[in-house]
C-alpha cells in the first residue's frame, strides 16, 4: 500500500499571532484558529506559526503544536537548551494544559474522564481512530462550565492527562458529543454549527527551564 499524503492546503489566515509573554528563553503566544503549526510540505502550506516566528526570533523552536483549527495559548523556546528543558517536562507530564470547546447536544454528565487509546488511521489518513490492540494510552477530563439551547451544546473545561493527536476532537465524537466545526470526526450538522473549530488553549502551567518559577498562563476563550 503506498503512503497516503493530506492533500489539504490551508486557506489564507490574515489574524496576527500574539505574544502574551516575552523573555530571553521563551514566548508564551496565542495562536489564532487557522494557521498551522509548521509549515507543511507542499509550497501553499508555506505559512505557519513558526514561519512567522522565526523572522523575528531566528532561535525559535515549537515545544508542541496545536491543531490547523484550534486556537489558544502556545509555549514556545527561545534556544535549544530551552527546548530540550521544556520537551522533558512535556514528556514527564509535568505541565497542566486545559482547554474550552464547544460540543454538540448536552452532556448528561457534569464531569468524566474519557479513557480510549488512539492510533494512527493508515488507512484514512490523517484521521486517528480508536483502537484497543494497537492504540497508545489516552486520557482526557473534563468538565461542564455552561449548557446551552438553540442549538442544544455544551461548553466544557477539557484537561487532557496524555497528549496524542486529535485527542480531544476524537474523546468528544466517541462520547457522542463532538466538537463543533470539527472537520475530521463531528457529524453534518455539528460541522455546519460553527464556522471555525471550536476548539481553544486557554491555560498552560509549566516551570521556567531557568527562574524555576511555576507559571501559569491563561488565553481568554474568544468563543
Amino acid at each position: 500500500m503506498q503512503p497516503q499524503t493530506d492533500p489539504f492546503i490551508a486557506p489564507r489566515c490574515d489574524a496576527d499571532i500574539d505574544v502574551l509573554y516575552q523573555d530571553a528563553h521563551l514566548l508564551l503566544i496565542n495562536k489564532p484558529s487557522g494557521l498551522l503549526s509548521l509549515s507543511g510540505k507542499h509550497p501553499a502550506n508555506k505559512d505557519s506559526v513558526h514561519y512567522r516566528l522565526v523572522r523575528d526570533f531566528p532561535g525559535a523552536t515549537l515545544v508542541h503544536r496545536l491543531d490547523f483549527g484550534t486556537s489558544g495559548i502556545m509555549l514556545v523556546a527561545l534556544n535549544k537548551a530551552i527546548n530540550g528543558a521544556l520537551t522533558k517536562q512535556f514528556q514527564d507530564r509535568s505541565i497542566d494544559k486545559s482547554y474550552t470547546a464547544l460540543l454538540h447536544g448536552h452532556l448528561s454528565a457534569d464531569s468524566g474522564r474519557i479513557e480510549l487509546p488512539i492510533a494512527k488511521d493508515v488507512e484514512r489518513f490523517p484521521l486517528q481512530k480508536i483502537c484497543f490492540a494497537t492504540g497508545k494510552p489516552a486520557v482526557s477530563e473534563y468538565r461542564v462550565l455552561e449548557r446551552l439551547t438553540g442549538p442544544k451544546t455544551t461548553r466544557v473545561c477539557f484537561t487532557p492527562v496524555s497528549g496524542r493527536t486529535h485527542q480531544l476532537r476524537i474523546h468528544s465524537q466517541q462520547i457522542g458529543h463532538p466538537i463543533l466545526g470539527c472537520d475530521l470526526y463531528a457529524s453534518d450538522e455539528a460541522f455546519s454549527l460553527a464556522k471555525r473549530l471550536m476548539l481553544h488553549a486557554t491555560s498552560i502551567g509549566f516551570e521556567h527551564p531557568v527562574t524555576g518559577e511555576r507559571i501559569l498562563a491563561e488565553s481568554p476563550c474568544p468563543f
